[in-house]
């Protein structure tokens, strides 16, 4: 998940785009692919077709009338939190361990760039008093997740979550609290404090990712600033953590359908001002969930990445990024916008492009895709959330492609956790 602080401010309409991208041990898997339409195979139902205010088109592969499976949970596009375009949400339920105590959280971001539940605290009752994740030597544990240009920062604590028909017991968590005890300096050292709803743009975070933990290894074999500390009373000290203490990727902790997920939501032509869809856990676990004919791209299993070559350049560090509210590449093709919208291009004219996704396991696809003017989407689309035409340059290194949420609108997007057993093969993969 990718931050921009900034996207388009326009007399009478202000959209403000938010990108969060997971650090750590691992990176966001992703891949893309040539088709616009979800897989047949997959398919929860006829396509449907509906017409916003602004004369756009959206075709639901998923259509919000039909009863989701009980490995299923809605999944929304809307003005969420602070009228953000292209951020899909879900509603979570965090329990107490072992207790009906139990608080659901509605818009938490759905984020396959990352790994790991975190939850504001304001978004509980002060009555819910989590267990607090203790280390081996019985250290407090707390964490600082940065992104590119901000962090949060609070204790891990454990959870019972449900979500859907699934449950995972006793999950550590991230509560975000700019309270708890005292920010360490090498946390705060990266751009701003993503510690308020307001400034995250959600309620909290779902890291569905391809990896089970979100520090893994890394945070095993050393202490890492800007990670793990143990806390003593105010004090905290960066710690290394065992990856059974680390915040943790809910789905290979569920019972059953437990080896990935398949994120599904509808073609948007133009834009709309919402959109539906549904998030699937499992891959080839139930009816709803098989792989069918998608193409199956290996990711690096120490980050998570793949290539992409688009117009002659290699992007060496691609990802797949639901939690991205655009996509973002470098290139010399386009300009960027003017400020103060520099974090998104402004093509004269609406740009068809192609690029190729390249898998570590030699699978490779051909890509195209359509990048619009975000000064004149802004304007044509004022207070629409789904907007499939944005791209930009904002945040992300040369190395980096970040497919973000307008490539998955008209694709089931699969994302198969590390060391888990698919048909497919073993994670970690993502499939189109």
């Amino acid at each position: 998940m990718r931050h921009s602080s900034s996207f388009i401010t326009l007399v009478g309409a202000a959209l403000l785009a938010l990108v969060v991208s997971a650090c750590g041990g691992g990176g966001g898997g992703g891949s893309s692919g040539a088709s616009t339409t979800a897989n047949s195979s997959s398919s929860t139902g006829s396509s449907n077709s509906s017409t916003s205010s602004t004369g756009s088109t959206v075709t639901n592969t998923s259509p919000s009338s039909q009863v989701l499976a009980a490995n299923a949970v809605r999944v929304t596009v809307d003005s969420g939190v602070s009228n953000v375009p292209n951020m899909p949400f879900v509603s979570v339920t965090l329990c107490v361990p072992g207790t009906t105590q139990c608080q659901t959280i509605d818009h938490m971001l759905v984020d396959t760039g990352s790994w790991g539940v975190r939850v504001f605290a304001s978004q509980l009752p002060a009555s819910m008093n989590l267990p607090q994740q203790q280390d081996a030597s019985g250290n407090r544990v707390a964490e600082c997740m940065q992104f590119f240009d901000g962090y949060t920062w609070g204790s891990v604590k454990l959870a019972d979550l449900q979500i859907a028909g699934e449950t995972a017991a006793s999950l550590p968590i991230q509560v975000i609290d700019p309270g708890y005890a005292s920010l360490p300096s090498d946390c705060s050292s990266v751009g701003a404090s993503r510690n308020t709803p307001a400034t995250l743009q959600a309620n909290g975070i779902l890291g569905i990712g391809v990896f089970k933990h979100d520090c893994g290894a890394n945070c095993v074999e050393q202490a890492l600033a800007g990670t793990y500390y143990g806390c003593n009373g105010t004090a905290c000290t960066s710690i290394p953590l065992d990856e059974k203490y680390q915040v943790a990727n809910p789905i290979p902790y569920f019972a059953t359908d437990n080896n990935g997920s398949m994120l599904s939501l509808p073609t948007v032509s133009g834009a709309a001002q919402s959109v539906s869809g549904q998030l699937v856990f499992g891959i080839g676990t139930q009816s709803n969930n098989s792989l069918g004919s998608a193409q199956v791209i290996g990711v690096s299993p120490s980050n998570g990445t793949f290539t992409t070559v688009q117009n002659g350049t290699t992007y060496a560090h691609s990802i797949l990024d639901s939690g991205s509210t655009g996509l973002f590449f470098q290139t010399s093709a386009m300009p960027a916008c003017a400020s103060p919208n520099g974090a998104y291009y402004c093509p004269v004219s609406t740009a068809q492009l192609s690029a190729t996704i390249e898998g570590v396991n030699g699978v490779t696809s051909a890509v195209n895709f359509t990048v619009g003017n975000a000064t004149s989407i802004a304007q044509t689309y004022a207070g629409d959330s789904a907007l499939p035409l944005l791209a930009g340059p904002a945040f992300v290194a040369s190395s980096v492609f970040d497919w973000g949420l307008p490539f998955f609108y008209g694709r089931n997007i699969y994302a198969a956790v590390e060391q888990q057993t698919t048909p497919g093969g073993t994670g970690p993969y993502v499939a189109y």
